[in-house]
């Protein structure tokens, strides 16, 4: 089963209503500033070769950090 679809259906059932990280996101999870929070996305961009204007998903921020995507879900508010 590919991560995509596993990460389709996991949101699915917790009822995301989004794809992607923001450093606010990463403040909840981490307990760091909103600071850290768009350094490591800039991070995480660099790493995945992205542009700028690209948004990180939630699956590569957890496959970067090493944390479980059920494991942050609760730290998500829309």
């Amino acid at each position: 089963m590919s991560n995509i679809y596993c990460l389709t259906s996991f949101l699915s059932y917790m009822k995301l209503s989004r794809l992607c990280i923001y450093p606010k996101d990463i403040q909840r999870i981490t307990g760091k500033s909103e600071r850290y929070g768009r350094k490591l996305l800039s991070q995480i961009k660099a790493h995945y070769n992205k542009q700028p204007h690209q948004l990180i998903s939630i699956t590569e921020f957890c496959e970067y950090t090493g944390l479980k995507i059920e494991d942050i879900t609760e730290y998500f508010q829309d």
